[in-house]
């Protein structure tokens, strides 16, 4: 009998079903767990399923039992791998399942703001076309994506999805070498070069030493075509406190993101003060929540538990 405990089920939404184990089984479920009730909580359980927890090495030496730790996402930053290592403790990750809900949630975003949407609409529901006395009017710019350039850095799975929907349109798409190197060969588009030949720049790498705050102030005055920046990646990839004065300069055109450093932001971010700009949108992080993304995230995550009982762990993640 394997006591298995999820800690913050509330981050996979309600309507998503996660089917019951095909093993002997207790299953625990809590919607949210505070730092100071994770040893508690697994008291006794051989696997824990978590999403944000986080579990260090002070809190896996109290945890005897615990021998399988199922992430419900691809993230593992949370987890303390050379310590799960040492206590063997196997890890499971969740791959590949976003490969629609972002890109797609990533040109919702392009379109909004190419197009005005969100300011449209706002001045619609202010009473502006019954002022305007005609069929139309021409507060906010309306731009086509056929004939412009696509940035994309990070050439991972999500990253080449955004670019073949890009050439779909009719873009240009450039691929970002890594920032200050050159030679990556002829895939690869110049760090700097990407910035100055861009209409819109979108990350899809991850957050390393390297990629902290790889797009700053001085990156913003790289930008010569005002480009649209969207960040459905990870926050913490820009210098947040610099596109507040970026889009106040006209250094680019819009800025949409995904994904903040701090989540929630605390009400002193430097985005919420943006939020009534027409030419930024703040999304909580929900481009991979997808139905059908959560679903097949909720189905890869009993997966995983079923291999590892059956003594075939699956998209182990070692340190």
């Amino acid at each position: 009998m394997h006591r298995i405990v999820f800690l913050d089920r509330a981050t996979i939404a309600p309507q998503i079903t996660l089917r019951a184990p095909r093993f002997a089984h207790e299953l625990i479920t809590h919607d949210h767990t505070r730092p100071d009730e994770v040893v508690a909580r697994l008291a006794g359980a051989s696997v824990a399923i978590i999403n944000k927890v986080t579990l260090r090495a002070d809190a896996l030496e109290r945890l005897p039992d615990l021998k399988l730790i199922a992430v419900a996402a691809t993230g593992t930053d949370n987890i303390d791998l050379q310590a799960c290592a040492s206590r063997g403790i196997v890890v499971s990750n969740i791959r590949n399942y976003a490969v629609h809900t972002v890109p797609e949630h990533t040109f919702a975003l392009i379109f909004a703001l190419r197009r005005s949407i969100c300011a449209y609409r706002d001045a619609v529901r202010a009473g502006r076309w019954q002022e305007a006395g005609q069929f139309c009017f021409f507060d906010h710019p309306i731009r086509d994506l056929a004939a412009s350039t696509l940035g994309v850095i990070g050439d991972g799975v999500l990253g080449q999805a955004v670019a073949a929907m890009g050439r779909a349109l009719g873009m240009r798409v450039l691929f970002a070498g890594f920032k200050g190197q050159t030679g990556q060969g002829a895939l690869y588009t110049p760090f700097e070069q990407t910035l100055a030949q861009s209409d819109v720049l979108t990350l899809h790498c991850p957050l390393l030493p390297t990629t902290r705050n790889m797009i700053g102030a001085a990156e913003f005055a790289q930008m010569r075509r005002r480009p649209l920046l969207i960040n459905t990646a990870r926050g913490g990839l820009v210098d947040e406190a610099a596109v507040g004065p970026a889009l106040a300069a006209g250094q680019i055109g819009g800025a949409a993101f995904d994904v903040v450093t701090t989540e929630p932001p605390p009400a002193d971010h430097p985005f919420m003060a943006l939020l009534d700009r027409p030419d930024f949108i703040l999304t909580p992080h929900v481009a991979w929540a997808s139905d059908e993304a959560l679903q097949g995230l909720a189905d890869q995550l009993v997966d995983n538990v079923e291999a590892f009982v059956r003594g075939e762990p699956a998209n182990v993640v070692t340190a």
